[in-house]
């Protein structure tokens, strides 16, 4: 592993990271952040959402440091500072969904070298809850789950599906699968949107965090997907739904007004997860770990006692009220 940029100046939190780069056995460069080395309670290995970079994460890795866990983030292919795919770099782009499996391999790889601390547990958001899942089914060494916001599946208007999977199918044909999937644009959403009505968060500080750290840092970038990325995903999303969950537990978020994944998939998925729990926050948007502080603070402290539940050997969901066990 080599030492990779981590930029420092723009993540708002005081619990240092550095970064690495990795290459994958398709031999793609990829880098990881890693938070809190030396802790003593466990690993959490963070798979972030589509368009996100390592850096946005610093807070959550900040959070964890002080319950006692290391935090390992990746920067996905196509994505943050790992190698972009195709000549548009702000175009998120993906050969095929197994292909980030690469990036776990890499990732988890990477982990061992660096000798983190066990137990690990996986912290999914978005498209890295699909990726997750997807790694949970084939043996990924952890002892429990969170996802927050999961991409399960993508929220369109029923009328739209078919056309969705009829275009980006048809682009592979005609070479245009690089092309941007339409109703997306060619620059980064939190700095193309204006706080009100975002889709991401209700709280102004998190949204404005994001817009200063691309404004400071624009090669972080990344604007709406290639119409491959939206085959790959709509075909990923359909697959997974027809699987049973794993065994391992599982605890997942969903914000009240999610408008960016399909919340009826996520709700399905963890009606039938044994030993599974659904949190739906009320208010918050898709990202709870980006939401106001209350939010955040509370999400932590059930995050924490989740991992510290499982790593005992205890099952994490009691009977106190909303069925969540809130300490350790």
């Amino acid at each position: 592993m080599q030492t990779a940029p981590f930029f420092s100046d723009c993540i708002g939190s005081s619990v240092p990271g550095r970064a690495y780069w990795l290459t994958t056995a398709d031999a793609v460069r990829i880098r990881i952040g890693v938070w809190a080395e030396g802790a003593e309670k466990g690993t959490v290995l963070l798979f972030p959402g589509r368009t996100e970079y390592i850096e946005k994460y610093a807070h959550t890795a900040q959070d964890m440091a002080e319950a006692g866990y290391a935090t390992l983030a990746i920067d996905w292919r196509g994505q943050g500072l790992a190698d972009r795919l195709i000549d548009d770099p702000m175009i998120g782009h993906v050969g095929n969904f197994a292909d980030y499996q690469m990036d776990v391999q890499a990732a988890v790889a990477a982990a061992e070298k660096l000798n983190l601390p066990k137990p690990w547990f996986l912290l999914a958001h978005s498209m890295g809850g699909c990726i997750g899942l997807r790694s949970l089914m084939q043996d990924m060494p952890v002892r429990g789950a969170v996802f927050t916001g999961p991409m399960w599946g993508i929220k369109m208007e029923a009328s739209a599906r078919p056309a969705a999977w009829a275009l980006s199918w048809t682009s592979r044909r005609l070479g245009l699968s690089g092309k941007l999937s339409p109703g997306t644009r060619n620059e980064a959403y939190v700095s193309a949107e204006p706080f009100a009505d975002n889709t991401l968060t209700t709280d102004p500080g998190m949204y404005k965090l994001m817009q200063d750290q691309l404004a400071a840092h624009p090669e972080l970038s990344l604007g709406g997907p290639s119409l491959n990325w939206l085959y790959s995903a709509l075909r990923e999303t359909r697959a997974l739904s027809r699987l049973p969950a794993p065994t391992l537990p599982c605890l997942t978020y969903l914000g009240s007004n999610e408008r960016i994944v399909d919340a009826q998939r996520i709700r399905n998925r963890m009606a039938s997860w044994p030993g599974g729990q659904l949190q739906e926050v009320p208010g918050a948007e898709h990202e709870v770990l980006m939401e106001s502080a209350a939010i955040r603070a509370q999400v932590t402290q059930e995050i924490v006692a989740f991992c510290a539940a499982v790593a005992a050997g205890k099952s994490p969901f009691g009977t106190d009220g909303d069925g969540l066990r809130l300490s350790a």
